[in-house]
């Protein structure tokens, strides 16, 4: 059986995000998708390789909630919440992902280019993965969090810190889809 549900629109979703920072909030914990990575890494063992993971990974094990709704979060999104793979590009957008070498434009979510086995496992695509994930893990340790935490976080309880890590986060965002893309493409 193949049900096929509508994403959630803004005005039930964003309530929740608020009530559930709320709830952090409340409980005095902190909210973000690094912390929680953090905590899988003390979990595992990383504390013998670092001094930064010698933590206690039992004081943050609410993360580990967080991290397992993540998982099933993406699962019941890309089976239930997807309506179909073709998705509505702006023609010039299309245009301008063709002539940089992006075949089967606006048929699905994720362009093989990118996101296929094929290309995640050849020389240019393990080396695209290993520059980004280091960029993406140098980045959220020097910003002192990651996009999640700042953005959702830190704006919410008015941090200029945060507000200039998520102004640093777009331009990043910026560069990337304006220049770093068309140039590896």
């Amino acid at each position: 059986m193949d049900f096929i549900f509508e994403p959630w629109p803004w005005y039930v979703a964003g309530p929740l995000i608020a009530v559930t920072l709320f709830l952090y909030f409340y409980f005095g914990k902190n909210f973000g998708v690094s912390t929680n990575f953090e905590t899988l890494c003390t979990m595992s063992g990383a504390g013998k390789v670092s001094d930064y993971f010698k933590t206690d990974w039992k004081e943050r094990d609410y993360a580990l909630l967080f991290v397992v709704g993540l998982f099933i979060g993406g699962l019941i999104s890309s089976n239930f919440l997807i309506p179909n793979e073709a998705i509505e590009l702006n023609p010039k957008t299309a245009q301008e992902l063709q002539e940089i070498g992006f075949s089967n434009v606006a048929e699905s979510y994720f362009p093989a280019e990118i996101f296929s086995k094929e290309s995640a496992l050849s020389l240019k695509g393990f080396i695209i993965l290993m520059l980004s994930g280091f960029c993406v893990g140098f980045g959220t340790r020097y910003a002192g969090g990651c996009t999640s935490g700042h953005a959702i976080t830190g704006l919410s309880s008015l941090q200029i810190p945060s507000l200039l890590a998520v102004i640093g986060f777009f331009i990043g965002g910026i560069i990337a889809s304006w220049f770093l893309i068309p140039a590896l493409f």
